[in-house]
């Protein structure tokens, strides 16, 4: 976690007193994807590195709902084209009260709350209607030539001599219009509308809004934002990252914050970042519903944020058993040590120390019940582990039961067959599986999975078959396959009386 003590190093020395503000942000725009969580999850490690090191801090998240619906989300009625250009905290919810912005939040918010993330919530739109944005519309106007200037050294583009760093509220769209001149004290500004008139509106109810570039730093001011994670795509040369550094120098006079890009998280074998509202992302609430909380924040922080994370749903019995062996690692190095406190800090533990596959095979060997398989693993070496863990693991079985539902390969799937005959195997066949029901009938009470893979290939030569062919009637008899979990670990973990019946074509 050396990423994270540095940068928490930095934002102490540059901030030595008073309360430290960290920021994030989002536009609420459509659904939230998986790599949203990042974002919010690297805010909240900070804060709590900075609260274990004895200051105060704060984690506030500015909700861009002020920001122009620029494009219809994937699986939102076409009517909405109507509503392009207005503000989403203003355009009615796809499903029932609300805004449309308050209707994609509710998302992260959920999702904030299971991940044990305390973060408070600001509307832009409401800030712009409070009037808190006054000062920093009245600087940018005043400084318009200056902020053109940065704007196109800075970014390498040519702005439009009727440039303006605002945007009107006209008809509840937000469009670019001509700025003509500024009254401080009635608070008004005036400008030309689309057919070349004077207009006058006032800025310190929500009628004006700063464009984004300039919109961004205007907060980092306003809120004496002390640090702010942002994805890489906006630290890249010329990017808001740099303009907004600028703007905060010549135009604000302050420092900005420290800047932690981090980078995408992509579907395993996506060269794109993910997108939710084109249908390519996976999205939070999705991740949330399947994965644990800690698991997810483990992803998250295992590793710095500047590295490319790749999520594959469909595999991650690797990534939970790591999760499992680090907690109950003994020893843990300082740094093992702080990344499973920023983990499971706050959280009620979910993952227990039993394999992710032997648990999830378990589960589906007692055709999913919970108390059945916790049972069947009482008769593994995890015995003690379901003695202890007991509550933890039904948690953990909640989680399973999603993921084999929704993401799990069709490999690792099973269900035990309910009925079998006789007339479906051969002589030679039936005989393997005779065989196999005697050995298992005299086998120890605490065999392993080694003991029944022993024994499985002990009867290659006695019953004259290849192994392929032994495997293949082996899980024909047990889940109507031809292929299955790993089979003696898969045959220590069913009901020893069942398996013997089922062996010999009886259950």
């Amino acid at each position: 976690m050396q990423w994270l003590n540095d940068v928490v190093d930095q934002l102490i020395n540059r901030q030595p007193e008073g309360e430290v503000i960290i920021e994030s942000g989002s536009a609420p725009s459509g659904p939230y994807h998986v790599g949203h969580l990042r974002e919010i999850i690297t805010a909240d490690a900070v804060l709590r590195e900075v609260e274990r090191r004895g200051r105060q801090g704060r984690h506030v998240h500015v909700v861009d709902d002020f920001d122009a619906l620029r494009k219809i989300p994937k699986n939102i009625p076409s009517q909405y084209e109507k509503y392009l250009g207005q503000p989403l905290a203003d355009i009615p919810a796809p499903k029932g009260s609300g805004s449309y912005g308050d209707f994609f939040l509710k998302d992260l918010r959920d999702s904030a709350k299971a991940l044990g993330i305390k973060m408070e919530f600001l509307s832009g739109r409401q800030k712009y209607r409070e009037g808190f944005f006054v000062a920093a519309i009245e600087k940018a106007l005043e400084q318009a030539d200056d902020l053109r200037k940065i704007l196109e050294e800075v970014s390498g583009r040519q702005l439009e001599d009727t440039w303006s760093p605002i945007q009107i509220m006209e008809d509840e769209y937000l469009k670019k219009r001509h700025f003509l001149k500024l009254d401080k004290t009635a608070q008004t500004l005036h400008y030309e509308d689309k057919a070349g008139l004077e207009q006058s509106i006032r800025y310190d109810q929500g009628q004006v809004k700063l464009d984004w570039r300039i919109d961004w730093p205007a907060r980092w001011w306003l809120l004496k934002v002390g640090l702010e994670p942002s994805g890489r795509d906006h630290s890249t040369k010329g990017s808001s990252i740099d303009t907004g550094e600028a703007i905060m120098h010549q135009v604000f006079k302050a420092k900005p914050p420290i800047a932690v890009a981090y980078d995408f998280v992509n579907r395993t074998g996506d060269t794109k970042k993910m997108s939710a509202s084109a249908g390519t992302g996976i999205t939070a609430a999705e991740v949330m519903r399947i994965l644990p909380p800690e698991i997810i924040r483990f992803f998250m922080l295992r590793y710095a944020p500047q590295k490319r994370l790749y999520f594959d749903p469909m595999h991650i019995s690797q990534l939970i058993d790591e999760f499992a062996q680090l907690q109950s690692k003994q020893n843990k190095t300082e740094a093992e040590a702080q990344l499973m406190e920023l983990s499971t800090g706050g959280l009620d533990s979910v993952i227990s120390n039993i394999p992710f596959s032997h648990l999830m095979a378990s589960y589906q060997a007692s055709l999913k019940d919970p108390d059945k398989t916790l049972e069947i693993i009482k008769r593994t070496e995890h015995g003690q582990v379901v003695q202890k863990q007991r509550p933890i693991i039904k948690k953990e079985l909640i989680f399973i039961d999603q993921w084999l539902a929704k993401w799990a390969p069709d490999e690792v799937k099973f269900e035990l067959r309910k009925g079998i005959s006789q007339s479906e195997f051969s002589d030679q066949e039936k005989s393997f599986l005779a065989k196999l029901a005697e050995k298992i009938a005299g086998a120890p009470k605490d065999a392993g999975g080694e003991w029944f893979h022993k024994t499985l290939y002990d009867l290659k030569d006695e019953v004259g078959m290849e192994p392929k062919a032994m495997f293949e009637t082996l899980y024909s008899a047990l889940i109507g396959e031809k292929s299955g979990p790993r089979a003696g670990w898969f045959l220590q973990v069913l009901p020893r009386d069942w398996l013997i019946k089922r062996l010999n074509l009886k259950a």
